[in-house]
């Protein structure tokens, strides 16, 4: 199978369920973004050696292809059975939030996106997934993209500024606060 089709060389894609739409269509900017941020998760991936991190950002990474596929098939295109982000994925997201921030000290001050490789990666990651939170906004202000995903995206643009700290803890490598 070749991975080219040529049904792209006039700026036009297809969604799930076959409806073409232009390459800049705020559907393909949104689950652009979502992709994009599942590579920035796999080059934090790489640069990880824990076990438990590791797990972790598999899930988050599943649950991104969950999403873009979720973003790429419209709510109205029923014939197409695909899995969506769900309330289950939100709760999920607060709970490890709640188990990561029990871990951590408090946050007494604004600290700077960095620390590991890993930390710095995930904080990198965080910016993205706040992109893609607004491009699907942009898109739900056109389509219903559903009441889960811009819920979702918030919750775990939120789980990944946790995440970077405890990936910061948890390797002893401390946090710079900010200072004005």
């Amino acid at each position: 199978m070749k991975i080219y089709t040529k049904t792209g060389d006039t700026g036009e894609t297809s969604l799930f369920g076959g409806k073409r739409v232009k390459k800049n269509h705020a559907r393909i900017e949104a689950y652009g973004t979502v992709d994009e941020l599942n590579c920035v998760m796999g080059i934090a991936r790489s640069f990880n050696d824990d076990d438990s991190i590791d797990k972790t950002i598999s899930d988050i990474q599943n649950q991104l292809f969950v999403l873009g596929g979720d973003l790429a098939t419209p709510l109205e295109n029923e014939k197409v059975k695909i899995d969506r982000i769900s309330e289950f994925d939100i709760v999920n997201l607060e709970q490890m939030i709640d188990e990561l921030s029990e871990k951590l000290p408090p946050l007494r001050n604004f600290i700077l996106p960095g620390g590991s490789k890993t930390a710095a990666q995930i904080h990198f990651a965080r910016t993205i997934c706040r992109r893609a939170e607004r491009k699907v906004y942009t898109l739900s202000e056109l389509e219903n993209v559903g009441i889960y995903v811009l819920r979702f995206l918030n919750r775990l643009s939120d789980f990944l500024f946790v995440f970077a700290r405890y990936i910061n803890h948890s390797s002893n490598t401390p946090e710079i606060e900010w200072k004005n």
